[in-house]
């Protein structure tokens, strides 16, 4: 039999990792339905012609060929590499059901077929958040979907993310008004900029676009503003450009900051090098760093896109959305011990057979414990109590339970302190810390 061997790029967590990753589902889930987000999930396949929509290249995708197809039968279909164009292709497929503005979350695997490295990965689960409307969708919309993913963050044992956002309306502008006529590859560049850095980026500017010297100086000036505040937005005013769109892109973003100006101080940083490559953006963008991690690049992504749900409609369905890349996130954390799980299972109380005729009675015990959410489980057989006790102990379950006599008596041991006590199994309760498994963040080594 040939070795098995892990394949590259598709991670598959220990028990108590997957234990981490339910407990960070569970709140991120909860938090978006706190924020007013309904559930939604769409298929794993779509068209091809639909996953390309958005600019991005083939080799991104994995492509479904049917094993019938006949000689080079072209391929049609693929699997999602993200949930935002799934979920415009799902609203424009399905407007005459759907009460708008509609605010939904979704949450599944996606996969893209790129070279993996530590935090990058072919299959993946990402967390979005979305709101789309008819015609006309409000741009405080835009901070809206910027708190709900400051929020889902902040309830999360992950270090704090800073949120960096910019406004496509005032780079393209800008660019304009510098005298560029390929916006698109302009933003693509300066997209790089995390990457290769500002030196390689103005070379890339001349020698790709042909702009000049003072042209691409421009271009880096614009990109290295900074600031929490609106204020931070004079070094662009002060440059006289003079372009309506860009007018427009200021405004927004003032508009965002000003909105924003309550949450934690760095929750949010204005950043104009942030131009996110995507061409379906057409206003807020925004990219997350986890502080200490500014290495990995964003944590999460996302922004404001007027004309992706439409799908070739007479009807302008502007949406506003954001995900979260939950398994990068977990991976690295994973990688450096960081996230501890409270215990290695669910299970809250073994049950303990004594014996064979006892099972009806084990399980009557774990019937009346689950009854009132105590996660339980009967020992398999009968044992010597010092085995089932080791057991225990190794698995991480904190209570082990015991038939005391033939009164019918009930005991049950913290074996952690050792500590027994009788009890009833209609009414005996765990601590509350002990109902469920936490997760917390421990500091780096």
């Amino acid at each position: 039999m040939a070795k098995i061997r892990a394949i590259s790029g598709f991670p598959e967590w220990t028990p108590e990792q997957q234990l981490v990753e339910n407990h960070v589902l569970d709140q991120v889930r909860r938090q978006f339905e706190l924020h007013g987000f309904t559930p939604l999930e769409t298929r794993a396949v779509e068209p091809l012609d639909v996953l390309l929509s958005k600019g991005e290249t083939s080799q991104e995708v994995y492509v479904l060929k049917r094993l019938h197809a006949k000689g080079d039968e072209p391929a049609e279909f693929g699997l999602h590499f993200d949930l935002t164009v799934p979920f415009a292709r799902y609203v424009a497929q399905n407007r005459g059901n759907l009460p708008l503005p509609l605010r939904r979350y979704q949450i599944q695997k996606v996969w893209r077929g790129e070279r993996p490295a530590l935090g990058r990965y072919r299959e993946f689960i990402q967390a979005d958040i979305d709101v789309i409307a008819s015609e006309n969708l409000a741009v405080e919309y835009d901070a809206e979907v910027l708190r709900t993913l400051h929020n889902v963050l902040a309830s999360l044992p992950i270090p704090p993310v800073t949120l960096r956002v910019n406004n496509r309306k005032l780079l393209q502008g800008a660019y304009e008004a510098l005298g560029f006529r390929e916006l698109d590859e302009v933003l693509r560049l300066v997209d790089k900029l995390d990457k290769v850095g500002p030196d390689e980026v103005a070379k890339l500017l001349v020698k790709e676009l042909g702009a000049s010297e003072d042209q691409a100086r421009s271009v880096l000036s614009i990109a290295k503003v900074r600031g929490t505040t609106p204020a931070a937005l004079e070094a662009v005013r002060a440059m006289g450009l003079a372009n309506a769109t860009l007018d427009e892109g200021l405004e927004e973003l003032s508009t965002l900051l000003e909105n924003l100006a309550d949450l934690p101080e760095g929750a949010v940083l204005c950043d104009l090098s942030i131009a996110r490559g995507l061409n379906y953006y057409t206003g807020m963008v925004c990219e997350g760093q986890m502080r200490g991690y500014e290495d990995m690049g964003s944590v999460c992504s996302g922004g404001r896109y007027d004309n992706l749900a439409s799908m070739g409609s007479n009807e302008k369905l502007p949406g506003v959305g954001l995900s979260i890349g939950v398994t990068r996130i977990l991976g690295r954390l994973f990688s450096e011990k960081r996230l501890v799980a409270s215990r290695a299972t669910p299970t809250t109380v073994l049950v303990a057979l004594d014996a064979p005729e006892a099972r009806s009675a084990a399980d009557a015990v774990a019937v009346a414990l689950r009854a009132r959410g105590i996660a339980t489980e009967v020992f398999d057989r009968p044992l010597k109590y010092g085995k089932q006790i080791a057991y225990a102990d190794k698995k991480g379950i904190p209570f082990v339970w015991f038939p005391t006599g033939a009164d019918g008596a009930h005991a049950v041991r913290d074996i952690r302190t050792g500590e027994q006590t009788e009890v009833d199994p209609a009414a005996w309760e765990p601590p509350a810390e002990d109902r469920g498994v936490s997760v917390r963040l421990v500091d780096q080594v």
